[in-house]
Parts: structure tokens; sequence; C-alpha cells
């Protein structure tokens, strides 16, 4: 048998690297994907190169958006009443307001029986009244043969029953003004004209939404006590935290841990949001810094990152990581010095089949 060889131009070429089917984006035996320039541009894929560094230690920790005791309220009614507008009417939920407006009145409500007892008593205490103006007035005219004493008693009594026929006519129409504690924005609403209300119930909260503490639940004693800063995750965007400092005292075996939000972010959180908090220790992890957006899941379920090894080629990485920040991590292993690792459109060559 002879054997035929192909001429100049009509070999193989290297049969160990598989070859990619048309021209277009696609799948490779080996699992790496062959993506053309063109289709590169088109769905954005960014790549950056990366290298080891000695990167702070975090761990992540949930959280919720609460007011800053001192720049934000509660407005509530000390008794059971009616609810009234205020001067400008009842505020709404975005409404500017300022420490001292009234918000909204109370009026007390007080059952028949116990109406009809005070209605009965300030009817007495009128009469006793008139009865004590004719006699001071008796008394005056013959102070001449009366001693002073029984004008100044007279004149005591008087007064007596005026303060005390004030203070129940008073107490049958006085209206409880409900005054916002501090100035900023009304973060809830709960009244509308004529509802009723119990006493202690909060009707309106009011907060300063530049002003926002972060409480988050630390369940390592340890580390929540040594922690140098954090970070909050608010989409794609860092903001900034100041450490307050950590309670005593545990809750659901879990240490409550405080932070002060700082930056422009502010105005996209609201009270009771749900956050996650990366707080940085002291100590440090060996690793690379990579996007959060890089990171990807395989068929098996692992956790991974493309890699671009040649123009139009890329391999998946399977890849161990550590928290940072929110918006980047450190992998730990699965990564060398000097690749190039995809930072955009990651799940978009992910999903090329």
């Amino acid at each position: 048998m002879t054997q035929a060889w192909a001429g100049p131009g009509h070999d193989h070429g290297d049969e160990s690297q598989p070859a990619a089917a048309g021209n277009g984006p696609s799948r490779l035996p080996d699992g790496s994907v062959f993506l053309p320039k063109p289709a590169q541009r088109q769905i954005g894929v960014r790549t950056a190169l990366v290298a080891a560094a000695d990167l702070p230690r975090a761990f992540e920790l949930a959280g919720k958006v609460v007011m800053d005791p001192n720049a934000g309220g509660l407005v509530q009614a000390t008794q059971s009443g009616r609810i009234e507008a205020g001067p400008r009417g009842l505020p709404t939920a975005g409404q500017t307001v300022r420490k001292g407006d009234i918000l909204a009145y109370v009026l007390p409500s007080v059952g028949a029986i116990e109406r009809s007892g005070q209605a009965a008593q300030l009817a007495e205490l009128r009469s006793a009244r008139l009865l004590a103006e004719k006699r001071l007035a008796r008394l005056r005219n013959l102070a001449d043969t009366v001693p002073r004493k029984e004008i100044e008693t007279a004149e005591a009594e008087l007064a007596s029953l005026s303060d005390r026929v004030s203070a129940i006519s008073g107490g049958l129409s006085t209206r409880e003004a409900l005054i916002a504690p501090v100035s900023g924005v009304i973060a809830s609403a709960k009244a509308v004209a004529g509802q009723v209300v119990d006493a202690r119930e909060i009707v309106f909260e009011v907060v300063n939404p530049a002003r926002l503490h972060i409480e988050a639940l630390a369940y390592d004693i340890e580390a929540a006590t040594s922690i140098a800063s954090a970070t909050l995750a608010l989409g794609g965007e860092r903001v900034a935290l100041k450490y307050v400092g950590s309670a005593r005292s545990l809750r659901e075996q879990a240490l409550p841990v405080m932070f002060r939000a700082e930056g422009a972010a502010l105005g996209k959180l609201a009270v009771g949001q749900a956050v996650r908090v990366f707080a940085q220790g002291t100590s440090k992890v060996r690793g690379h810094r990579v996007p959060a957006t890089a990171l990807v899941k395989n068929p098996a379920n692992q956790t991974t990152v493309w890699v671009k090894t040649a123009p139009e080629r890329f391999e998946s990485r399977a890849v161990t990581l550590a928290p940072l920040d929110g918006t980047a991590v450190a992998v730990t292993s699965g990564l060398k010095d000097g690749e190039r690792v995809v930072t955009e459109a990651a799940s978009l060559v992910n999903q090329i089949r």
C-alpha cells in the first residue's frame, strides 16, 4: 500500500487544537469558547489582567437600614381619639417637615357616661362659682364691718372654683397636637381624617435621609469586635460605612453591630431595607482581586471565571473565593499572575454553546 501526502497548504495543521465550527461563536469540544472579535465587541466583552496581592480579609453580615436616633423619631398619640388635620393638612409620605411643625391633632374620645359626668360636675362648679361671686360682692360692700380675713377667704374660694371650671371645660374640648420631633422627611404616614387611634399608636415616622444607620448581626463575636472598615454593596456601587460600635448583649445568639452610612448613595436607602455588609478585619488573605461580575456558574454548579487565552479563545477556570467589599472578591486559587480575566459580559460568554 502506498501513502499519499497532501500538497502544500492542504494539511490539517496541529490536530491537538480543536477547530471551531464556522465563523460564529461556539463551544469547542474541550469546553473552551471560540468568540470572534466582532462578536466580542458586539456583546461588550472586557478583560483585565490579574496579579496576586495581600487583600484585607472580609466577612459578610446580614443587616438592615435603621434610622439615626438623633435624626429621626416616631410621632405617637398619648391617648386614644380621632385624627384631625393640622394647620397645613395631613402630611403624606415623602413630605419635608421641620422640627416643631404640627402634623395633626388627636381629639380625645370620651365615653358618653364619662362625658355626661364631667358635664354635670362642670355645671355644679359653675353654680358654686356664681354663689361665690355674689358672696364676695356682699363682703366687699361690708368691708368696714367684716374682717379682712373673710374677704380673702372668699377671694381664694372664687379663684379655686374658676380654675376647676377652666380645667374641666378645657379637658372636654382640648385637642392633642402631634408635633414633628425632628426635621426631615415623613417616612411613613398612617393617618387619615377621622381615623380613630389608640394610645401609643405610631401615626408618623420622620427620618433624615442624609443620616442613616446600618444594623448588622455578627455570629462571630471575635470578628465583630475587630472590624477595621466596612462597605455596603448597593447594586454595582459601594457605600462607605463608618463603624460605630458593637453591642454587648446578644440578640438571637448574634451580636448587633452598628454602622453609619456615608456617601452620595444614601438616597437609595430606605428604613427597613435589607442589605449586605462586608466588614474588613485586620488580617490579610493572598489572592487575585476580581470584580463580582466576572463570576459565573458552570454545569456542575461550580463558581468559575473565563480567562482569555488567545485573541478569540476563552477558557473556564473553577476558582475558590473570599469576600472583599461586595463589588469585588478575592480569588484564592484557580488563577495565575498575568492572566486576562473577563470582567464584563462573562455571563454571555458562559451561555455560548
